[in-house]
C-alpha cells in the first residue's frame, strides 16, 4: 500500500525514462501532486466537483437478473453514470486541477476509446484550457460518436495515422507535442501508465471509485465482496476500484485483458499474460514485443483495450500474485453487450464487457451465496455502430 517509492517503483516497475527537456515538467508535477493532496482546499474543491459536477457517488446496483441466471450475487459498480459517460471523468478532473495550480494554459491528451478524450475535452472547456486530443485513424473510425463530442466541447482532434493508427501512435504523438510545448501545457494521461508521478496520480484519483464501493458495499451485504472484477488496458478503472481492496485479502481481485481474436500472433492486447517487462512511454512494465525488443502490433474490438502495455502497478500486483490476471475473446465481449443490455436494460462500454464475459465464466463454478463485482467501466452507447457492423457480418 505504500508503493511506489520515492523514484516513482512499484517494486521494480514504473520509474522516468523520458528525455531531460521533460524531466522538469514531472518534477513540477510530482511536486505540485504532493502539495495538492494536502491542501484541504484542493480537496474540498475535487470532492465539490465530484458531487456537483460529475455526479458522485456513483451507485453500486444489484443486478437482480443476471444474479438469477448466473447463480451469484453480482453487484455492478455503475461508473457509466459518471458526467460523460466514464471512469475517466474522476483523473481528469482531478488533472485539470494540477494544471490550474501550475497555471498551465493548454492541456493535451491521449484517447483510444475516446472516452479519455471527451473527459479531458471536458474539464479543459469548464476551466477555460486550450485543449488537442490525439487519437489514431483506426480509433477515429470506429469511436466517431465520441470524436464528435470532442469536437463540440472545444477540442481540436487530430488523426494520428503513423503506425497502427491506434492508442499507441496516438500516446507517441501527444508526447511529441508535450516535448515541444511543455512550458505552457499540461499533459493529462489518461491511464495509471507513463513515467512517475503518472501512475500515481492517475491511480489516486480513480481510488475514489474503490472507496465508494467498500461503503456501499459493507452497507448492503455487511461484508466484504468475494470477487472483484475489471477490465484491464492501461489499468485505471482496474486500480481505481481495485486500490482500496488489496489490503483485504479475503477479497480476491481479477484484472481481464483482451484476447482478442486470437492470443496467437499479434491479434490480441494481452499485454501481462502474453507479454514481457520492458520500457514504453516512460515506464519499465510488461508489454507486448518481440525478441528484438520491438513493440508489437495489438488488436481488440475495444478501442480502449488496444494498447501493447499496462501500468507499472499491475505489473507489480501480477509478479506479487495479490491480482490474478486473465483474458477474454472480442467473440465473449460482444456476447455480454448484447447479454447486459437485454438482460438488464444497461448498455455497457465494450472494454467493461471483457470483465463481464469473465464473470460469467466464474460464477459457474462458485457457490450461490457469493457477492461479486464488476466495474461497469463506462456506457456503450460510443460502441453500437461498432457492435451492429459487427452483428451484421456475423462475427
Amino acid at each position: 500500500m505504500g508503493l511506489p517509492n520515492k523514484l516513482g517503483y512499484f517494486g521494480k516497475y514504473g520509474g522516468r525514462f523520458v528525455p531531460e527537456t521533460l524531466m522538469s515538467a514531472l518534477l513540477e508535477l510530482e511536486a505540485e501532486f504532493k502539495r495538492a493532496m494536502k491542501d484541504r482546499s484542493f480537496q474540498r474543491e475535487l470532492e465539490r466537483l465530484q458531487a456537483e459536477y460529475s455526479g458522485r457517488p456513483t451507485p453500486l446496483y444489484l443486478a437482480t437478473n443476471l444474479s438469477r441466471n448466473w447463480g451469484a450475487k453480482i453487484y455492478l459498480k455503475r461508473e457509466d453514470l459518471n458526467h460523460t459517460g466514464a471512469h475517466k471523468i474522476n483523473n481528469c478532473l482531478g488533472q485539470a486541477l494540477l494544471a490550474k495550480r501550475m497555471r498551465k494554459k493548454r492541456v493535451i491528451a491521449e484517447t483510444g476509446a475516446g472516452q479519455h478524450g471527451v473527459a479531458t475535452a471536458t474539464v479543459a472547456a469548464l476551466f477555460g484550457f486550450e485543449c488537442a486530443i490525439y487519437m489514431g485513424d483506426e480509433d477515429i473510425k470506429r469511436q466517431r460518436p465520441n470524436v464528435l463530442r470532442m469536437k463540440l466541447l472545444g477540442a481540436e482532434v487530430i488523426p494520428v495515422s503513423s503506425g497502427t493508427k491506434t492508442l499507441k501512435d496516438a500516446t507517441n504523438e501527444a508526447i511529441r507535442d508535450w516535448v515541444t510545448n511543455v512550458r505552457n501545457t499540461h499533459y493529462i494521461i489518461g491511464s495509471t501508465v507513463g513515467p512517475h508521478p503518472y501512475p500515481l496520480l492517475v491511480r489516486d484519483f480513480q481510488s475514489v471509485i474503490g472507496k465508494e464501493t467498500k461503503r456501499q458495499i459493507l452497507q448492503m451485504e455487511e461484508r466484504l465482496p468475494d470477487y472483484i472484477l475489471a477490465c484491464v488496458g492501461g489499468g485505471s478503472n482496474a486500480l481505481g476500484i481495485f486500490y482500496t481492496f488489496l489490503k483485504h485479502s479475503e477479497t480476491k481481485l481479477i484484472g481481464v485483458e483482451s484476447a482478442g481474436s486470437s492470443l496467437n500472433g499479434n491479434q490480441h492486447a494481452a499485454s501481462l499474460t502474453k507479454g514481457r517487462p520492458g520500457i514504453l512511454h516512460g515506464s519499465f512494465s510488461y508489454l507486448l514485443q518481440s525478441k528484438a525488443g520491438q513493440v508489437l502490433p495489438t488488436h481488440s474490438l475495444a478501442a480502449g483495450l488496444d494498447y501493447p502495455g499496462v501500468g507499472p502497478e499491475h505489473s507489480f500486483l501480477k509478479d506479487s500474485g495479490r491480482v490474478n490476471y486473465t483474458t477474454i475473446s472480442d467473440r465473449e465481449a460482444l456476447e455480454s453487450f448484447c447479454e447486459l443490455s437485454q438482460t438488464e436494460g444497461i448498455i455497457p462500454a465494450l472494454e467493461a464487457c471483457f470483465a463481464l464475459a469473465y464473470t460469467k465464466k466464474l460464477c459457474r463454478r462458485l457457490p450461490q451465496n457469493k457477492v461479486v463485482i464488476v466495474n461497469l467501466s463506462g456506457r456503450g452507447d460510443k460502441d453500437l455502430e461498432l457492435v451492429t457492423n459487427h452483428q451484421k457480418a456475423g462475427v
